[in-house]
């Protein structure tokens, strides 16, 4: 077998796409499809089954996986790695993390363990999946790739006049302050976790790089640009989103991307991109921050190693991993 693909959020509007198109372009590959829930009332989850269908010489499993709850997420890993140890899956080739969380219309929610819920299903728990299976990819070298976006550039947006950024006091990033701002707040908290990735993504290299039986796993992220009909923006948004969307964003896609925002395009193209990026150039032997399929270089506040540092050390504490469940050793030394 050519090798296992983790892609979590895989019924979301890029994860619908991706996962077809991982089907379809790379049927050797062993999908591994996580969705928060895979009730059979789930209509995402059902058109992630639906995609499957279509393909039904394909290797894919459907697996519910609450990213907000950190037990789950280590029970998770634990299952895979023993599956692969058994034979149930082949080695991992990509881990693509996908899923993410917002909410521009309630103050900040705390998951069972304690953290801020955006940051916690679109990076610590994916801090804990990847850095547990790390030594579960082939001894060929695999790719891991994290979701980034141009919302993590410190610039304001038409949502919200805050900037992201990584606070000294990296407490504010598990347990942010409620504001009466609900839909600035809550884009700047979106756009602070995109900073966070992106910021991960370099120790994360550097440290794969040290370790010889790790060197040949490279770690990318993508900004997959704007996707103007993810349904994220009918989702935990107040009406003035839901209506920009279904009058401006969606309606006017092709002109907003020819005179505006060239990187304004339907999800579609993104969940292609996603896989071309994660399992088709899995090999090239390149790491680092990608705008589309495009090297590109990240907001300034990413290459600052103190703050690369920081993250790092704070991520790993948030997620439950250290020296002894983890198989890059040498970030812990």
């Amino acid at each position: 077998m050519a090798g296992a693909v983790i892609l979590t959020g895989a019924n979301s509007s890029a994860g619908l796409h991706a996962s077809e198109h991982l089907l379809k372009a790379y049927p050797q590959y062993t999908a591994i499809f996580t969705v928060r829930s895979s009730a059979e009332t789930d209509v995402n989850t059902n058109a992630l089954r639906a995609i499957i269908s279509r393909y039904p010489k394909s290797k894919a499993s459907i697996h519910e996986l609450d990213l907000a709850n950190l037990t789950a997420v280590h029970n998770f890993a634990t299952n895979i790695s023993d599956g692969i140890t058994s034979g149930q899956y082949p080695a991992i080739k990509s881990i693509i993390c996908n899923a993410y969380y917002w909410n521009l219309v309630a103050d900040p929610e705390l998951t069972v363990d304690g953290f801020d819920k955006t940051l916690q299903v679109g990076h610590i728990a994916h801090v804990a999946l990847i850095l547990r299976l790390l030594d579960r990819f082939s001894p060929d070298g695999g790719r891991i790739e994290l979701i980034s976006s141009v919302g993590h550039y410190r610039k304001k947006t038409p949502m919200s006049p805050y900037l992201p950024e990584i606070p000294d006091d990296l407490d504010l990033l598990i347990h942010p302050r409620p504001d009466s701002d609900k839909l600035g707040r809550g884009a700047q908290r979106y756009g602070t976790l995109k900073l966070v990735i992106t910021t991960w993504l370099y120790p994360l290299n550097e440290y794969l790089q040290k370790d010889p039986k790790l060197a040949k796993i490279t770690a990318v992220a993508i900004n997959p640009g704007n996707l103007g009909d993810s349904r994220a923006f009918r989702t935990n948004t107040p009406n003035s989103v839901k209506y920009m969307q279904k009058f401006v964003a969606k309606p006017l896609m092709p002109l907003i991307r020819r005179f505006v925002d060239p990187t304004f395009r339907p999800s579609s193209e993104a969940g292609v991109d996603i896989i071309e990026l994660g399992v088709g150039k899995a090999d090239d032997g390149e790491r680092g921050y990608y705008t589309l399929l495009e090297k590109d270089e990240p907001d300034p506040t990413v290459l600052d190693k103190e703050k690369q540092h920081k993250i790092w050390v704070k991520s790993a504490e948030w997620a439950g991993i250290n020296k002894s469940n983890t198989a890059l050793k040498v970030a812990f030394e």
